[in-house]
């Protein structure tokens, strides 16, 4: 089968489109056929093996990639399951979270995938799991977003926000999303009661308060987000987005930064580490089928040309999600 394969760290060029052997599902996995994955910033970190202190982790390794297939999230068709395999069936339309999903076939773990929502397509279910997760658990479980709460998302044209946005609708709450002036009218339009253009205003400086800040950039100061909260307020700090390479903790620091502080401050400062399974999964299916979280997709890219939409990617130029077709 085709897949897209990282021996080294470095830029886009390191990746390969090439022939490996096809997966084969194990007790409890399925195969699948798989029709479309999505980008994450995730998959530029793995790429450059940054921020390095991450390097010894699952995906990274100190020295190259500990796992050749790049990309994790997917849709396509189950076109087999292992012997013990008894909630999934040949032909079933699923979605999930795994890592070599830019590939033709992936075997993943059956508590891994869930039926694909009837009402997207392949590419706009492959572009849900990671950001949609990360955007679902953020604001449910860690913040408890709660109708009536004003709620300010720093970061919200990208994968994790424009998720986040509607699903902080679906909760009730009161949503200003921040942006560049290219992508306000896209925020508006899937639901932001207000919008603020990071290039003509600062959003710490409005003198306005929220009861909830979703960081997902990682570009301003722990002071200046805590600024912007009421004195019982929620701060939920994320990963961030692609920073420029080459850094020793990336966006880990103001996460450090914030988990040193949380003992001592009144507001609340939280971690975000989304859990991908079926339980959210199925949740974000059901707003899915609902109308109530519809995949923003800027581009889609044939497998082939995985390391350009990486690129794009890299460059910043991209809102929402990017989606490969396989």
């Amino acid at each position: 089968m085709k897949a897209i394969v990282q021996d080294q760290y470095g830029s886009p060029d390191v990746l390969e489109f090439t022939d490996v052997d096809q997966p084969v599902p194990g007790d409890r996995e399925v195969l699948v056929r798989v029709h479309a994955a999505a980008l994450n910033a995730r998959d530029w970190h793995v790429l450059r093996g940054d921020p390095y202190v991450a390097r010894p982790s699952a995906d990274l390794g100190l020295r190259r990639p500990n796992v050749r297939i790049r990309g994790t999230d997917f849709a396509g068709r189950v076109e087999a399951v292992g012997p013990s395999v008894t909630g999934v069936r040949v032909g079933d339309e699923v979605y999930g979270d795994a890592i070599g999903a830019f590939a033709e076939y992936l075997a993943v773990p059956e508590d891994a995938v869930a039926a694909k929502p009837a009402n997207l397509s392949y590419e706009q279910a492959a572009a849900i799991p990671l950001a949609a997760t990360t955007a679902l658990v953020g604001l449910r479980d860690v913040a408890k977003l709660q109708p009536g709460q004003q709620i300010l998302i720093n970061g919200a044209s990208g994968g994790v926000g424009t998720f986040a946005v509607q699903i902080a609708k679906a909760l009730g709450a009161e949503v200003t999303g921040v942006c560049s002036t290219r992508n306000v009218e896209l925020i508006r339009s899937i639901g932001a009661d207000d919008v603020i253009d990071y290039t003509t205003a600062d959003f710490s400086r409005t003198g306005r308060r929220y009861d909830v800040v979703l960081d997902l950039v990682g570009n301003r100061s722990l002071t200046a987000l805590r600024r912007i909260l009421v004195r019982n307020g929620t701060l939920v700090l994320s990963g961030g987005g692609v920073f420029t390479g080459g850094s020793l903790f990336g966006p880990v620091g103001l996460m450090v930064k914030g988990m040193v502080s949380a003992p001592f401050v009144s507001q609340r400062v939280v971690l975000l580490k989304p859990t991908i399974n079926k339980a959210n999964l199925m949740a974000l299916s059901e707003l899915a089928e609902s109308g109530k979280l519809v995949p923003a997709i800027d581009r889609t890219y044939p497998l082939s040309a995985a390391a350009d939409a990486l690129r794009y990617l890299e460059a910043e130029h991209a809102r929402a999600k990017v989606v490969l077709t396989v």
